[in-house]
């Protein structure tokens, strides 16, 4: 007989049940009112792909979607009465990320200011599910099955972060290799990009591209992230092949501020990036 695998966290807990239950009662629902997942997400402020997810239990089936849509289908009341129970597993998802990253995690879900230079692959905060599984999926060595899910779960978990009100002031700079970097395949690394041009059209964020053929560049160490937690000084976070580092010394994260804000002057500005990003779709 085979060895039965041990609960992820989400599955003890009881999260993964939860959400997969009220996905296939949201699903059942949208499909009996004869609406697509696309019309459904017009109704509440959602692409297609985020409702897919929600329906499938990867991803948390948000308050407000519950509430339009137990409106929206008739449901009685069914979905809405779960709506605490959402809440509280929200609140108990923050505890489930690996214990060498859960600080970092705390202070990005209160963070009131988040700036992230990427030079590897589009930052987990910005990823489509499909990227992400596909990012898990070809990591060396190997992560099974059941880790891959989690990990992609909780990834997606994070992006609650771009639903909170006040929204958080943001700045992404991503290189231009990233983007032309097809993870996953071309339709993969088409919504991606879409994703890109979606997050990077909120008025709250500010997404803009370093060109590979600048001849300067202030950051060639790597990737790093800037916040500053509600009410706290900011801080910064690195991590390069599995080592993180949350950095507190004052002069360490002055240091990384003041280059980043070189790294934004010599990227392109909001729009010419978009637009170049909008210019590779119609190139694929």
């Amino acid at each position: 007989m085979s060895e039965q695998r041990p609960e992820t966290p989400a599955e003890a807990d009881g999260t993964t049940g939860l959400f997969t239950a009220l996905g296939k009662q949201l699903r059942i629902l949208r499909e009996r009112a004869g609406m697509t997942q696309k019309e459904f997400g017009q109704h509440v402020g959602y692409g297609p792909d985020a409702i897919s997810a929600m329906e499938r239990g990867v991803r948390v089936p948000r308050p407000e979607v519950l509430e339009k849509g137990d409106e929206l289908f008739g449901a009685g009341g069914l979905l809405k009465e779960a709506i605490p129970e959402v809440k509280e597993a929200m609140t108990r998802a923050r505890t489930r990320h690996p214990e060498w990253y859960r600080s970092y995690a705390v202070l990005e879900a209160e963070a009131v200011s988040l700036y992230d230079y990427s030079t590897m692959g589009v930052l987990g905060l910005l990823q489509t599910e499909e990227y992400s599984r596909a990012v898990f999926t070809q990591r060396q060595p190997p992560l099974d099955e059941a880790t891959i899910e989690k990990r992609v779960t909780d990834r997606l978990s994070r992006q609650q972060f771009f639903e909170r009100w006040p929204a958080p002031e943001c700045s992404f700079v991503v290189e231009q290799a990233v983007l032309e970097r097809p993870i996953g395949g071309p339709r993969v690394h088409a919504d991606q990009l879409r994703q890109l041009l979606r997050i990077g059209g909120m008025r709250n964020v500010q997404l803009q591209v370093m060109p590979t053929g600048r001849d300067v560049h202030p950051s060639l160490g790597g990737s790093f992230t800037l916040l500053i937690p509600k009410k706290r000084e900011q801080v910064a976070y690195t991590e390069i092949q599995g080592y993180p580092r949350l950095i507190i010394d004052r002069e360490e994260v002055r240091i990384l501020a003041a280059r980043y804000g070189i790294i934004r002057a010599q990227a392109l500005n909001p729009q010419e990036s978009l637009d170049l990003i909008e210019k590779m779709l119609e190139q694929r």
